[in-house]
């Protein structure tokens, strides 16, 4: 009995095989045999035939030599060797404390420094590092970094496993796309890459056409992992940890329709890869990581470990494949196999379409909002602040003449945002935090109004380029500022101490501002998984957080842990879901904008916007429970386990509180400002335009229950 009909893949790409299939093949047999993992009641000699890891070294890395697979082959038997060992011993028998010893003891051998092996898996590693250290790059290290992620990774399935915990969809899509197989194997290619010669310079690593190119790849990498192993994860392992059980959670749905939503989710991250291919990446990296992904399919649909029977993969196993193996075909490798799903969805709606208000659900909130003492001088000072800095002025090009009067930005408010947010700042602090949280609203109307109704991407771009010069470092000299945007950065930053990672985090807001336009430009809306990460960016959450010292007053040890990273990650997609419900008729209507998460889920999952709002609030509470989960269990666990002293821990309790201060404040100040009420927004367009919003009538409440409309029960 199957758990579900394995749905039809769009494969754009064939996979090839390398010659040295049957050399790897005994190579790596022989190699699990020396290490003892073949006497582990683990595996025996026939599993290990039947699920063929050679096969998927062979399909991932087509035009590597022999002794490169031969390696990459006992990476692939470690990696999965290690998974199988701790399910059988320990996840089954529901001891995670033994599976916790288990990975604490392999972090050490990823040191140099490791203690005699005490296990199969455990030897394994010993001796592939040893064999492959010597690499000592860049790379390498990566490579490091990503094989310690699967440990992380590791511990963070146990812990939910031990308490029957099923994560959310935003959790377990940044868990395992950080720390998960996808990463690893991207890490690994660019071994393989650097066995031949090719390296991979930091610089270039870090770009963010890489970055964008390597989320996508390991997205989908983990998504198709999911699929094919399902069954063997949640039925036979108890898993909890898998897309398709996330999905049949959170949308309470068949395990059928789950299994759809996530391969349209693999879909769009493909359609994503090929996008952020074009953006930049070099060609032999992106052809490399293409080979992996379309060898990664091929062995799923192939080998024993999965839910594949009956699966049509066109050829019987181990019998000549259709397409081309061997180097030199590279050129063959685009040729499109016949389509089964509709492409990447993303590009169907018109905009600035009627929508009307988006009445709101009972939005769940469990901290108690706190207000600063100086915020009725506060209020005084960034109306006088952002009429120096001449946001009440007429700009080029916009119609009507200006943005902001002084109506509107008293209508706004950043200082009662400001306020709660910074409840504890003192006036001179406050007044500093109001004024970037102003910037960064007029910044938000300004490259829309002033680039974005032309379509003028190349002056949004050069725009995003000349406000790094107002953020000097070393004793560096600022330009004139020309406008409004440039004098109220330029007037920040001189008043702000700052360093690379704030002026990093300025460009990187700046920088996906640019990006929003460029998908308003070609109408594509954003997959959920592309929205959720860089709409963290672009709400400058990271920038407000280190303008608060948040994480710097932190221990270098706990800074960037996997439950610090995901404490603050719940924050602030609460905050922003939070502005996406606010601001939908007015992004979606007035603006034609497409970054609005209740937009994303209605076109990603076809649904009315009731259903995608009241998902959207679903999300909200699901992510500030794991706040929670977050704050009061593993979060006392992990200092626990470092040790941490009264002064350590005192910089943790502020971090939260600071937290908790964000996402209720943020909540209230929607509640209560005017920019997003249907009265300012009328009048905004009689003023900048002349024009009126038709009167539209409040949309009736759907019938019935609202997950009815997304028939997930089908």
């Amino acid at each position: 009995m199957r758990a579900f009909i394995l749905p039809e893949f769009q494969l754009a790409h064939p996979a090839r095989r390398n010659p040295h299939l049957e050399r790897a093949r005994a190579h790596g047999a022989a190699w699990a045999r020396r290490m003892g993992m073949l006497d582990a009641a683990v595996w025996d000699d026939e599993a290990l035939e039947r699920m063929d890891f050679a096969l998927l070294g062979a399909h991932a890395h087509p035009d590597c030599d022999g002794p490169t697979l031969e390696l990459v082959t006992e990476w692939y038997l470690w990696a999965f060797f290690v998974d199988d060992h701790v399910a059988a011993h320990f996840t089954r028998p529901r001891d995670p404390a033994g599976a916790r010893d288990v990975l604490d003891r392999l972090d050490t051998f990823l040191t140099g420094d490791s203690p005699e092996p005490g296990n199969p898996a455990e030897a394994g590693l010993a001796d592939l590092w040893e064999r492959t250290a010597s690499l000592g790059t860049a790379g390498w290290r990566r490579f490091t970094k990503a094989t310690r992620n699967l440990i992380v990774e590791a511990r963070w399935k146990l812990a939910n496993i031990d308490v029957e915990r099923i994560p959310n969809p935003v959790e377990y899509a940044q868990v395992r796309g950080r720390f998960g197989v996808g990463r690893w194997a991207a890490a690994l290619v660019e071994l393989v890459e650097l066995a031949a010669g090719v390296e991979v310079p930091d610089e270039l690593a870090g770009s963010e056409p890489m970055r964008s190119l390597v989320r996508a790849f390991a997205d989908a990498a983990q998504l198709r992992n999911d699929l094919f192993s399902y069954q063997r994860e949640v039925w036979e392992e108890g898993e909890n940890a898998n897309a398709v059980r996330v999905f049949e959670r959170f949308f309470d749905c068949s395990t059928q329709r789950a299994a759809e939503l996530v391969n349209g989710l693999l879909t769009a991250r493909m359609a994503r890869f090929e996008e952020a291919a074009l953006a930049g990446p070099p060609a032999g990296c992106v052809n490399a990581l293409r080979d992996w992904q379309a060898g990664w399919h091929e062995w799923h649909a192939r080998s024993s470990r999965y839910m594949n029977d009956g699966y049509r993969v066109g050829e019987p196993r181990r019998d000549r494949l259709g397409g081309p193996t061997g180097p030199g075909t590279p050129g063959l490798r685009l040729t499109p196999l016949p389509g089964t799903q509709r492409p990447s969805r993303g590009y169907p709606r018109i905009p600035f379409q009627p929508v009307g208000p988006l009445p709101l659900p009972k939005l769940h909130m469990p901290y108690p909002f706190r207000t600063g003492r100086h915020l009725d001088a506060t209020r005084r000072h960034t109306v006088d602040w952002a009429r120096r800095m001449g946001m009440f002025d007429a700009v080029p090009g916009c119609p009507g003449g200006g943005l902001w009067d002084e109506r509107r930005f008293l209508g706004l408010d950043v200082a009662h945002h400001a306020a709660m947010i910074h409840a504890d700042a003192d006036a001179e602090r406050l007044a500093l935090h109001a004024d970037w949280l102003a910037w960064g609203a007029y910044a938000d109307d300004y490259l829309p109004a002033a680039f974005g109704a032309s379509g003028d991407l190349a002056g949004a771009g050069a725009c995003h380029e000349r406000l790094a010069a107002f953020l000097p470092l070393d004793g560096e000299r600022a330009p004139e500022p020309a406008n409004p945007l440039e004098r109220g950065l330029a007037d920040l930053w001189r008043r702000t101490p700052g360093d690379t990672a704030l002026r990093d985090a300025v460009l990187e807001m700046t920088a996906s501002w640019v990006w929003e336009l460029d998908n308003q430009e070609r109408n594509r809306i954003p997959d959920p998984l592309d929205y959720v990460e860089t709409r963290r960016r672009t709400s400058g959450a990271e920038l407000a957080m280190l303008l608060a010292g948040i994480p710097g007053d932190l221990p270098p040890e706990l800074r960037d842990t996997r439950v610090v990273r995901e404490l603050r990650t719940a924050a602030q997609d609460y905050a922003c879901f939070t502005n996406d419900l606010f601001s939908y008729q007015k992004e979606v209507e007035l603006e034609g904008d497409v970054h609005n998460l209740v937009l994303v889920l209605e076109n990603f999952l076809e649904v009315d916007r009731w259903t995608a709002r009241d998902l959207t609030s679903d999300l909200m509470t699901a992510r500030v429970g794991q706040f929670e989960h977050l704050a009061g269990h593993e979060l006392p666990a992990l200092a626990a386990q470092l040790n941490l002293g009264p002064p350590a821990r005192a910089a943790l309790d502020r971090h939260v509180q600071w937290l908790r201060d964000w996402m209720a404040g943020t909540l209230e100040w929607h509640r209560h400002c005017e920019r997003y009420s249907e009265h300012e927004l009328r009048r905004r367009v009689t003023r900048s335009t002349g024009g009126w919003l038709p009167e539209l009538s409040e949309p009736p409440e759907p019938p019935g229950p609202v997950r009815d409309g997304l028939n997930l029960r089908a």
